[in-house]
């Protein structure tokens, strides 16, 4: 049976609760991992507290409870927590997701195949009481239930991505896994991007799969909906503020990531998804609102906007250096806190 060691990363005090309910969730799987690691981001209280009550392991389980030893960050907590996980595969969860009781059972299935390098699932968005639990206009779907095209601004599965098992180009930071042997074979999670704080940049993980696919062509990275994790949306990211704020970063991360790895690398998922999924999802809004319907009105002017704001993002960027782009972060992120 393969191993694995389930990593959490944790960077405030808001999100106790979450954290909290993350570990109980591995803790309560059908298939409990051999080693919790739970990174704290440059947080000596958070630290303290987590060491307090994760103290002499937790619910069974083999908990690790360590500062980031690299620059602050998600990145840097993720590279630390690899270079403490003893077993085969090292999972990723985020801190304010809880995960099925077959969410790391459903993993590690697939690493049986040796090509498997990498396996991933879904997110399903756990929307805040501020919008009475309901999904926010400025993130259509064409059901109320359904994956919105926009959802992968929330961090959460959107509508565009695979119904069933496939390999696909990157998985998702919040639920994903990886070959212990994998990650250390190809220096880790690239430190000159990533998420700092609230400063909403990325393209980590995307970067990251490129180049495990670069440096091993046959590797297999596999998207697998049925591990399922539900992914807490705070109330701030439901507002226009910060989907203008993360289409923006998210642009400019598309930028660094291209040039580190070559532009139809990076841009080979967003060219389809923009020329497909946006292009329907638009037309769907539009002919909403022509039928009276508000909320088609604001899904479509949503749409428009995010795809204005990511392209200009990515002119941004592309018009500066990696430096010049991690500077603009670190600076982001100083406001931010």
């Amino acid at each position: 049976m393969i191993t694995s060691s389930v990593v959490i990363c944790a960077y405030t005090m808001a999100r106790w609760e979450d954290l909290r309910d993350a570990v109980d969730s591995v803790a309560s799987g059908t298939h409990t991992p051999e080693q919790l690691v739970v990174v704290i981001d440059h947080n000596e209280v958070l630290l303290s507290r987590a060491r307090h009550h994760f103290a002499d392991g937790h619910s069974g389980l083999d908990v690790r409870v360590v500062p980031n030893g690299h620059g602050r960050g998600l990145s840097g907590a993720r590279n630390t927590a690899v270079e403490i996980a003893t077993e085969e595969v090292v999972a990723f969860l985020d801190d304010d997701a809880a995960a099925e009781p077959d969410w790391l059972e459903s993993l590690l299935a697939h690493y049986e195949d040796p090509r498997v390098f990498g396996s991933g699932g879904s997110a399903i968005p756990v929307w805040p009481t501020a919008t009475g639990s309901r999904r926010p206009a400025t993130l259509p779907a064409a059901t109320p239930n359904g994956r919105g095209e926009l959802d992968w601004i929330v961090g959460c599965t959107y509508n565009g991505q695979p119904d069933s098992p496939v390999a696909v180009r990157n998985l998702m930071g919040c639920n994903m896994s990886f070959r212990r042997s994998v990650v250390g074979s190809i220096g880790g999670f690239s430190e000159d991007l990533g998420r700092i704080g609230k400063t909403p940049l990325g393209g980590e993980e995307t970067e990251f799969c490129i180049r495990v696919r670069q440096r091993n062509p046959d590797a297999l990275i596999i998207f697998e909906p049925r591990a399922m994790v539900h992914h807490r949306v705070s109330p701030d990211r439901a507002r226009w503020k910060y989907l203008i704020s993360r289409c923006y970063s998210e642009g400019l991360s598309k930028a660094v990531v291209a040039r580190l790895v070559g532009r139809d690398a990076a841009l080979e998922s967003e060219r389809r998804y923009v020329s497909q999924v946006l292009g329907r999802a638009f037309l769907r809004e539009l002919a909403r609102a022509g039928r009276g319907q508000r909320a088609g009105a604001t899904g479509a002017a949503a749409i428009l906007v995010g795809l204005g704001v990511t392209t200009a993002g990515y002119i941004r960027g592309s018009a500066s250096s990696i430096r010049d782009v991690r500077v603009k972060r670190d600076s982001m992120s100083s406001v931010a806190a």
